[in-house]
């Protein structure tokens, strides 16, 4: 199936998804929706109910996936979804967000680029699940200057390990949170 075949609802578009234990059942009932829906899912593991296994196993195949271009977006789920962010943004190219509100789930993609969504299998529920994977995978980025600038200062970490101009390297004292506050109050929301 083609990553530009569209459906009714949305762009179909090949999918890769991985859970652990926390996240299996919720998992499971993700890949069923968006097949029915007509999305080509790459299940990333795990396969089966495991109590022992561990979201790195899973999450990380899955980022490397996504960062690779095998894969158009990722679903990650453990638990409470932390750790599966935790391990997918540690892939260089990924950029990943727990994900439990509507507006996250565009407004990620939209200014941040988003291309895996991450999810807490035993904090949101099935029905709000679904929802908030749609809106992810419904939405685009931008592309706006503000946006693209960005998102070239944390290319740039990734390839220089961490290591940058900005911060406390930059020899720029940070602001107090007066200081920010005077700053958002006569400048507005910069967003």
């Amino acid at each position: 199936m083609s990553n530009t075949q569209t459906s009714k609802k949305y762009q179909v578009m090949s999918i890769g998804i991985a859970a652990d234990h926390g996240g299996f059942e919720l998992k499971e009932f993700l890949i069923q929706k968006l097949r029915e829906g007509g999305h080509e899912m790459v299940d990333y593991g795990d396969r089966k109910q495991d109590a022992t296994d561990d979201y790195p196993e899973y999450v990380v195949p899955l980022a490397h996936a996504v960062a690779d271009g095998d894969v158009a977006l990722g679903v990650a789920i453990c638990g409470s979804g932390v750790g599966a962010t935790v391990a997918a943004n540690k892939v260089p190219g990924v950029r990943a967000c727990l994900i439990e509100d509507n507006f996250s789930a565009h407004q990620g993609v939209e200014d941040d680029d988003l291309n895996m969504i991450c999810l807490g299998g035993q904090v949101v529920g099935h029905s709000l699940a679904l929802e908030l994977v749609q809106t992810f995978l419904t939405a685009r980025f931008s592309g706006a200057e503000r946006h693209r600038r960005r998102l070239a200062k944390v290319t740039e970490l990734e390839m220089n390990s961490g290591v940058t101009c900005y911060g406390k390297d930059a020899g720029v004292p940070p602001w107090t949170e007066g200081e920010a506050m005077d700053a958002w109050r006569n400048e507005g929301d910069p967003n």
